[in-house]
């Protein structure tokens, strides 16, 4: 219970943090089975949380949906989850590419190369970096001139 107090949890989460005290697989699994019944271990509530924590870190659909299911999280529940979200990823994308760099766009074929790694290993897809560094607010504008070469 001290561990659902301080957030949610998977059940994948919860039966290695009891292994690591002690409790066989055997005896957590039936407590977790009356916990889930009870509500209090809720699998999609977990996953609702965990998106919106990540988006407000500045993570992208990638990373969040890798880290669920590393999470023990099933995969129709995460992609359930991050469609729930209605996030405009290449927004976002363009919000933390402007923390991160300012809101001038990249001054340069190499700075628009290491702005869209910088993205891609922050989970967003090549497009939504593409879309973020190129400074092209739908997908009919090309981004500056330079960047085509």
């Amino acid at each position: 219970m001290r561990l659902l107090a301080r957030r949610e949890h998977t059940r994948r989460e919860l039966l290695d943090k009891l292994a690591q005290r002690g409790f066989a697989e055997a005896q957590a699994a039936p407590a977790l089975d009356a916990l889930a019944e009870e509500g209090l271990l809720d699998e999609a509530r977990f996953a609702e949380a965990f998106v919106r924590s990540r988006i407000q870190r500045g993570h992208g659909p990638v990373r969040i949906e890798q880290e669920m299911r590393r999470r023990g999280l099933p995969g129709a529940l995460a992609d359930e989850a991050l469609a729930a979200a209605e996030v405009d990823w290449q927004a976002q994308a363009r919000a933390v590419r402007a923390q991160r760099f300012g809101a001038q766009p990249p001054a340069g074929r190499r700075e628009v190369q290491r702005q869209a790694q910088f993205l891609q290993r922050r989970g967003f897809t090549a497009e939504q970096a593409r879309a973020a560094t190129l400074g092209a607010e739908d997908d009919d504008e090309k981004g500056p001139v330079w960047a085509e070469r």
